[in-house]
């Protein structure tokens, strides 16, 4: 049997006879004699071997020909085409064909965690990579921590992290570093003389330092809680009620003062702190508001009484200059007499007094 071939342009042709490579053809027509099978292959894609590849490798010309790559256990290989990612080579070997497209190939041990290779983080977000790798975000607002294995590695800023996903277990631990605020709410405390009051208290806190809140303390939270809520317990205990209250304004700096170190200790640092309310139990209340109006009420007694004095004084001092002074009595009598005439609508005469007289003796001695 004879028939005609015809290779093409960045065509290649492997002839098989009986299932053996006997013949590589290029570019042109040819006449195949008996019973020859032909497969022609498109060198613009990957070459996929029709029969075990190391056999088709031992045919020197077509090896000449093929760019082989070989991707071992826990191995992945990224395949480039004219410098465009084209997919992601798993355990296996694979054959290109040379001189048709320029073939670039990155390959990655996945057995470590760190993505050392040159690779765009575009392409780390690829959906045909995007399992090969694992992904963390640290807010501008947060650090992270970052453990492998369980074990601390480094810090980290802001930014987005990648890792190869493997066996290997990472973990980020993302931290706020902003200003915070704690309510210690509803503290039941016994002052000195043994009155219970609530009391609810805050505190302002930013975490400054990573490693010691995180890895050097469990829950440094709860922890700076119980610091605050002992510190709050032990001050209302050293003072009387009426002391406490007096104080009220000056229990934060305290506070503050005695848990700053401890704080310290857990990364924290407190900027403020203060009492939002004092809760009093109702009959201490009912006891207070009596002691409150009769302390107003001794106050007004008190105050009546000043006025009614710097009055008495006033009217003595008053009746003295008067005595010493003729004319500031006649003023005065005038005053009075005004006073009456400003209440009288009309005088009616009766009787035969002569009245001009009797007005001359009353403004005139």
């Amino acid at each position: 049997m004879i028939k005609l071939i015809t290779i093409n342009a960045y065509q290649v042709g492997l002839v098989f006879e009986r299932g053996k490579l006997v013949k590589v053809l290029r570019e042109g027509e040819y006449w195949i004699f008996g019973n020859k099978e032909v497969k022609i292959f498109e060198m613009k894609q990957s070459f996929v071997a029709p029969i075990e590849l190391n056999i088709l490798l031992e045919n020197e010309e077509l090896a000449s020909m093929l760019e082989v790559v070989e991707v071992g256990d826990n191995e992945i290989a990224l395949y480039y085409t004219n410098g465009m990612f084209k997919e992601v080579l798993q355990t296996g070997r694979y054959a290109f064909w040379k001189g048709y497209l320029k073939n670039e190939f990155v390959k990655v041990d996945l057995t470590k965690v760190e993505i050392t290779e040159s690779i765009a983080t575009a392409l780390l977000e690829n959906i045909k990579l995007r399992m090969y790798t694992r992904k963390f975000q640290v807010f501008n607002y947060e650090k992270g921590l970052l453990f492998v294995n369980g074990k601390f590695v480094k810090e980290l800023t802001a930014g987005t992290y990648y890792f190869w996903n493997n066996a290997i277990p990472i973990d980020v631990i993302n931290v706020d570093m902003r200003q915070k605020q704690m309510e210690i709410s509803g503290q039941e405390l016994l002052t000195k003389d043994k009155a219970a009051l609530r009391i609810n208290f805050f505190v302002n806190y930013k975490v400054t330092d990573i490693i010691k809140a995180v890895v050097d303390n469990k829950d440094y939270e709860k922890q700076l809680y119980v610091l605050m809520q002992l510190a709050l317990r032990a001050f209302v205990g050293g003072f009387t009620l009426d002391e406490l209250l007096s104080k009220k304004e000056s229990i934060a700096e305290i506070i503050l003062e005695d848990t700053r170190v401890k704080a310290a200790a857990l990364g924290v640092k407190i900027n403020e702190a203060g009492i939002r309310d004092v809760i009093l139990p109702g009959d201490m209340k009912e006891i207070m508001n009596q002691v409150l109006v009769a302390e107003k009420k001794a106050q007004a007694n008190s105050i009546m009484r000043r006025e009614e004095t710097a009055a008495m004084r006033s009217m003595l001092n008053t009746a003295k200059l008067m005595e010493e002074n003729e004319m500031l009595w006649k003023l005065k009598e005038m005053e009075y007499v005004e006073k009456i005439a400003d209440r009288i609508g009309e005088i009616t005469i009766s009787g035969s007094g002569n009245v001009i007289e009797q007005l001359r003796e009353i403004f005139v001695k």
